[in-house]
């Protein structure tokens, strides 16, 4: 018997959200859309953090660059490295088959962040919010299967509703 792992992540709104807080939330979830829509055989996993970015930078918010996606078979986080910064050193080409994750964590302020004396915990070195989504992808033939997405609405993320 063979075990595959998956990872999810998803921001959730507590309490009452100032605008501000909301946008953080509603782009950090458009990029990671933005990201999927580029998967596909013979895509580069370096693009994928290129996307992210361009769009990040329009909405005037910062990516972590401490963590990436990463590969997921038997075992959790292994390769492809799959960074979300532009002109990241990421090597690989997409294939159908390949399964990883694409997760941005996406700040309020820079794009430093440091961990609590847990070593899991991660918050911005600057104080402010963050906010991220993860998705586990399969490549396919002709684009990608999101093995983690919600299935009911169609897939809407839950802070929309």
């Amino acid at each position: 018997v063979s075990t595959q792992s998956t990872a999810l992540n998803e921001t959730f709104y507590v309490g009452n959200v100032d605008e501000k807080g909301k946008k953080l939330v509603e782009a950090s979830y458009e990029c990671l859309q933005r990201a999927i829509a580029s998967v596909k055989p013979g895509a580069k996993y370096r693009d994928v953090g290129n996307i992210i970015q361009k769009y990040i930078n329009t909405q005037g918010f910062s990516v972590v660059r401490s963590y990436c996606g990463h590969g997921i078979n038997q075992l959790f986080h292994t390769a492809p490295s799959v960074p979300h910064y532009a002109k990241n050193k990421a090597v690989g080409i997409m294939k159908p088959g390949h399964c990883f994750t694409i997760e941005p964590m996406i700040n309020e302020g820079g794009w430093g962040d440091t961990l609590w004396p847990d070593d899991w915990t991660a918050v911005t070195t600057d104080g402010k919010r963050s906010s991220q989504f993860e998705q586990t992808l399969l490549v396919t033939e002709t684009g990608c299967e999101i093995l983690t997405g919600r299935k009911e609405k169609n897939g809407q993320p839950y802070f929309r509703d």
